[in-house]
């Protein structure tokens, strides 16, 4: 059974639960590498990724590059005698450093490879209204989320979930299949499986201003799923009209109703106590939403403040 040396490489906090067990299985993790740091919000304040305030905490030996192809951080990356890495929400790693342990390098995705590689296959499932998902583990090779496959893990999702608590589910179960990984490898007896192409495999498309805007003449569960997945971060969006004014807010929760009815398509309907979208086939109603400028509320406090006018409508 070899000893493993790990360099650990991620960035964000899905990435943090997966090194922080690792950790606690007392494995050897000799480098962790990070994004660099780069200034965030309104007053451009220096923000450290989520696994370097982890690495920092945890006193690991920490390298934040600003390009993985530079001289120096290779032989820094190289002098950590590494003999296994593992990646996780990072980036693309040029073949020179994929290949540099001898043990080889493996990545950790949050979706059934091959459906939804790329950037968010998180919220991609739920958007496009998937029942089931899971993690896989397969180590990198020069395209992304196309190499051999390791290990995969599948869990149901819920049907009132969200992106943000199917996250934090696939976080634990992906803690848990990368120790199963590191047990194969220390073992020396792994087996991989190749990833098969096809027409129908799904996308995990990054996520933009354009593909996170609502389209209200979309059914009521196209809709709904796009709210879900999308929950809490980025978040939906969409414009709203009313007395004149323009403006762009963020939707985070809501219901579907189906009902009959005659109102127009982006209609929307409020009493004291709750607001209503007119969609085809019922009405999408809002519980949790954004307002430029405020903070996130749930309806029933909006519209302490706020009333709308008859003809108010989104789009």
């Amino acid at each position: 059974m070899e000893k493993l040396r790990i360099i650990f490489m991620g960035t964000p906090e899905f990435a943090v639960g997966i090194l922080d067990t690792i950790i606690k299985n007392n494995y050897d993790v000799v480098g962790v590498i990070t994004a660099a740091d780069k200034p965030a919000g309104r007053g451009q304040k220096i923000k450290y990724s989520a696994v370097k305030e982890y690495a920092l905490a945890n006193d690991l030996t920490l390298l934040q590059p600003t390009s993985l192809k530079d001289e120096s951080f290779l032989e820094e990356l190289k002098s950590l005698n590494a003999n296994l890495q593992i990646v996780v929400a990072f980036r693309m790693l040029p073949k020179v450093v994929w290949e540099m342990p001898s043990l080889g390098t493996f990545n950790l995705h949050a979706s059934l490879l091959p459906d939804y590689r790329g950037a968010a296959p998180i919220n991609w499932a739920i958007i496009n209204g998937e029942t089931k998902t899971g993690v896989t583990t397969f180590f990198i090779d020069d395209k992304i989320d196309t190499g051999a496959m390791i290990l995969n893990s599948e869990i149901a999702i819920e049907p009132a979930e969200n992106a943000g608590q199917l996250h934090d589910r696939l976080m634990h179960l992906g803690s848990q299949t990368v120790i199963d990984t590191l047990q194969i490898i220390e073992k020396g007896n792994v087996t991989t499986t190749i990833q098969k192409d096809n027409a129908e495999i799904k996308t995990a498309y990054k996520l933009n201003k354009e593909n996170c805007k609502i389209d209200w003449t979309k059914s009521g569960d196209e809709i709904n799923n796009l709210i879900r997945g999308l929950s809490p971060y980025p978040a939906s969006w969409c414009f709203l009209k009313d007395k004149n004014e323009e403006l762009s807010i963020k939707i985070y929760e809501a219901k579907l109703i189906e009902e009959a009815h005659s109102h127009e398509i982006g209609s929307l309907i409020s009493s004291k106590k709750e607001i209503k979208i007119a969609i085809a086939n019922g009405f999408v109603q809002l519980l949790s939403l954004q307002f430029p400028g405020k903070k996130r509320m749930q309806v029933e406090e909006l519209l302490n403040g706020i009333t709308f006018s008859e003809t108010a409508k989104v789009y």
